[in-house]
C-alpha cells in the first residue's frame, strides 16, 4: 500500500475517517472471533427462537397482575374488582380499549 501525504484539510479528515472505520472493523472482527462476551451467533439465535409477546398481550397480563395483587392484598370481593377494573379500563384511551376488548 503506498503511502500518501496531504496538507489539506479535506485530505487530513478523509485520511481521519479511513483509519478510524478501519479501526472499527477491525474491532468488530476482533470480537466476533475471539471475544468471550460474544459466542459468534449464539446471541441472535437464541433472540430469533423467541416469540415477541405483543404490546396488547403484555398489558393484558398486566392488569390481570393487577386484579391478583388487588384481590390477594386488599381482600376485595369480586364486584369490587370488576368496579375498579371497569373504571381502569374506561379511563383508558379508546384505542387501547378496543384493543383490550378483542383480547379479553
Amino acid at each position: 500500500m503506498k503511502e500518501f501525504q496531504g496538507r489539506s484539510y479535506d485530505c487530513m479528515i478523509a485520511h481521519t475517517t479511513i483509519v478510524f472505520t478501519r479501526y472499527i472493523m477491525l474491532s468488530v472482527e476482533n470480537r466476533k472471533s475471539a471475544d468471550h462476551r460474544s459466542i459468534g451467533r449464539l446471541c441472535y439465535l437464541c433472540c430469533d427462537e423467541l416469540e415477541d409477546i405483543k404490546f396488547f398481550e403484555s398489558i393484558s397480563l398486566i392488569l390481570d397482575l393487577l386484579k391478583d395483587a388487588l384481590t390477594e392484598k386488599l381482600s376485595l370481593t369480586k364486584k369490587q374488582l370488576n368496579e375498579f377494573m371497569n373504571y381502569i379500563i374506561a379511563s383508558l384511551p379508546t384505542v387501547l380499549k378496543e384493543k383490550l376488548a378483542i383480547l379479553c
